[in-house]
Order: C-alpha cells, then structure tokens, then sequence
C-alpha cells in the first residue's frame, strides 16, 4: 500500500508542477491589425487627392487667385460635347436644376462649382450657370486652371 501511496504522491507533484506554469493568454494581439490599419490609413491619404471628378474636361487657365472654403463644393461639369455632369453622373439639362435641389436639400447657399471644357463654347457653359442661378442658388462660380509659371 506504501508503494501505491508513493505511486499516487508522485503523481500529484506533476500535476503540481504544471499548475505554477502561466496559463493560456486569451488575448487577442492587435498590434499586427494596427500596423495594417496604418498602412491602409497612409494609402488613402495619398490616393485620395489623385481622386477627382471623372469627367475628362480640359480646362481654361487663369491667373486669378484661388478659392478657399469651409465646405465641400458641388461641381457641375460641362464635357467637350456639351454633356452635363453632377460630380461623375451624367444628367439631362432638364432634370439639373431638381437633381442639384435634392443633392443639397434645397440648400440656396451651397457652393456650387461650374467647370466647363476650354474648347466648348462659352454660351454652353453659361447657359448652364444660368440654369443653376434660376434654380436660386447664389454661390455659383467657373473652375481654371493657373497657368504654369515656366512657360
């Protein structure tokens, strides 16, 4: 009976010793989901100017001063076949003025910014800013580009 007693003592002492080791950790390691977070952060921060409006539009220089706002403006974009667009969808002339009302909760004071291809004509692309004026929106203005400095 001693040598079972003996048997089952030393069997306790492993178990024993096991028992002062660490247990299993249940957390979950972020840091390599962060470090991808960061990556994909640093991504979109520099693709995202490279993200304008789709419509191809060859635009006008000019030598005035840019504008600065607070809000993010609303583009309309004439093509070179005279096609409209509100940001990158196409629209008909007819429905524009219900289109940018509903865009912007018949918002009167939202800025509202025309850009128009250089080689259409000029009656088209007013044409249009008459449209979005008739609609009673006040903040309505052309989009350039500043000519290059070494040309």
């Amino acid at each position: 009976m001693g040598a079972q007693l003996a048997s089952r003592s030393g069997g306790g002492r492993r178990r024993g010793r096991r028992s002062n080791r660490r247990a299993a950790m249940s957390d979950i390691n972020v840091t390599p989901m962060v470090d991808v977070m960061l990556v994909l952060l640093v991504i979109f921060m520099v693709a995202a100017p490279l993200m304008t409006v789709g419509v191809e539009v060859d635009l006008p220089e000019t030598s005035a001063a840019p504008m600065t706002g607070q809000d993010e403006p609303l583009v309309v974009s004439v093509s070179r076949e005279g096609t409209i667009y509100i940001m990158d969808s196409e629209i008909a002339q007819d429905t524009l003025t219900e289109k940018l009302a509903a865009i912007t909760d018949n918002k009167a004071d939202t800025r509202i910014f025309v850009r128009g291809d250089k080689a259409i004509d000029y009656g088209r692309v007013m044409e249009v800013m008459g449209l979005i004026k008739d609609a009673g929106f006040t903040k309505v203005a052309l989009i350039a580009e500043l000519p290059n400095k070494g040309s």
